[in-house]
């Protein structure tokens, strides 16, 4: 069964600028700024998988209002995620939303009730900031070889593979934490770079740009003056045309 999760923020417009740093606390101990200088958010170094993901806001809003942006991600809730322990679980799902200068999220006073359960948080990345790998990924071979040794850590969980270098006998050893499923085993012969496992990731990272208008009051103001002295000009011109056919009617009478 697949379906589409929203998860909902909250913005509120202000007219002062602020400031603030809302996005992982992973990526904030690798990236100050959460948008690199080519567009793309900071998250995509991380979560590798490309997955789609659906941005909707109002065309338009006021200063001093709060309105609602909505993050449509579509996901398998059959699929399980591998989790730091190595076992499985549940795949979560959040945002980080990049607003303009002047908006901010707005203050828990003034948000409702029903929006409130509409906003939850998500997921495991393959790469942490330091550029070491978490469970969440593929492991490949460091060496070319034949797989002389496999040991299972049964109090940590992972294995440990001994890779013999065809070269010179030397013996490489692959750390595979617990998640990934092994796809070699003892006396097999490998490649460089050949996946030791499966990729056991699932999750994926999805960015999408949207453009919301901020509107003038003073401008709305005076498009609303504008439409309602047309309409009371063609208020007054269908009462003159009608005062002038009942003169007409009159003079014709006579």
């Amino acid at each position: 069964m697949t379906r589409s999760i929203s998860v909902s923020i909250i913005i509120y417009v202000i007219t002062q600028t602020s400031i603030s740093h809302a996005y992982p606390i992973f990526a904030q101990q690798g990236y100050e700024n959460p948008r690199e200088a080519t567009g793309r958010i900071v998250c995509a170094n991380c979560h590798l998988a490309n997955k789609p993901v659906d941005i909707e806001v109002p065309q338009a809003v006021l200063p001093d209002t709060v309105f609602e942006a909505v993050v449509r991600i579509p996901y398998d809730m059959q699929v399980k995620q591998v989790l730091a322990n190595g076992k499985k679980g549940a795949l979560n799902v959040g945002a980080v939303l990049i607003l303009p200068e002047g908006f901010e999220l707005a203050p828990p006073d003034r948000i409702s009730p029903e929006i409130k359960e509409k906003m939850g948080n998500l997921g495991r990345g393959q790469i942490y900031p330091d550029g070491s790998k978490s469970n969440n990924t593929v492991y490949n071979a460091t060496a070319a070889g034949v797989v002389s040794k496999i040991v299972r850590k049964e109090r940590k969980g992972g294995s440990e593979i001994t890779i013999k270098e065809a070269s010179d006998g030397h013996q490489v050893v692959d750390l595979v934490p617990p998640g990934p499923e092994l796809l070699v085993s003892e006396g097999e012969s490998i490649k460089l770079d050949q996946p030791l496992t499966s990729n056991p990731n699932v999750g994926g990272f999805g960015q999408g740009d949207a453009e919301i208008v901020l509107q003038d009051p003073s401008r709305v103001q005076g498009l609303f003056f504008f439409l309602a002295s047309v309409i009371l000009a063609q208020i007054f011109l269908v009462l003159k045309k009608k005062q002038f056919e009942k003169v007409q009617l009159f003079e014709m009478n006579f």
